[in-house]
């Protein structure tokens, strides 16, 4: 019997060496598969912040420009109005240059002009300088020689004002140019 036991005792170390090899490739394969798991859920973690990241950027990106373009319709909702205001105001001033009217005509038809032209600076509605020809001001209707009066590029006469709304041209002016 003894010698039963002894063998019995051999086989219950064996098995539990067997046992213990198992249970540590298993254990192995069980944390390197955990590990998989974490590397993959960090690695999705991580895309889905920087999808987050991006939305939230073109989030703010649409509203500021939805911003700057409210304050740009803010800033030129007059600019139609203007724009046919204009006509009326070069109307008083040719009616003004008629010869003939009457003290009382002409005092109204200033009172007009001057309301209108109050009206019209209020929204930022300006006359265009005429220091110098400016392309982006101007529209060169005729060109006239040069002389010591009339240097290059100077405005010598003025057919029609030019009006800019803030730094927006509303009507370019309509001039002769010294060349």
């Amino acid at each position: 019997m003894s010698e039963e036991i002894k063998e019995e005792i051999k086989n219950e170390q064996v098995d539990e060496q067997v046992t213990e090899e198992i249970t540590e490739e298993a254990l192995e394969d069980i944390v390197e598969e955990e590990i998989n798991e974490v590397e993959e859920a960090q690695k999705l973690a991580s895309e889905w912040e920087n999808k987050f990241l991006r939305v939230s950027a073109e989030m703010q990106n649409v509203q500021r420009r939805g911003n700057e373009e409210r304050l740009q319709l803010i800033k030129y909702r007059s600019q139609d109005l203007a724009k046919k205001i204009l006509a009326s105001l070069d109307n008083l001033e040719r009616a003004l240059a008629v010869e003939g009217l009457t003290d009382d005509v002409k005092k109204g038809l200033e009172m007009v002009q001057e309301s209108l032209v109050s009206a019209l600076k209020e929204e930022g509605v300006e006359e265009v300088s005429y220091d110098k020809f400016d392309h982006n001001l101007h529209m060169a209707v005729q060109t006239v020689p040069a002389d010591d009066e009339h240097p290059a590029d100077s405005i010598v006469q003025v057919f029609q004002k030019g009006y800019q709304l803030h730094e927006r041209l509303l009507r370019p002016a309509m001039v002769v140019v010294a060349q």
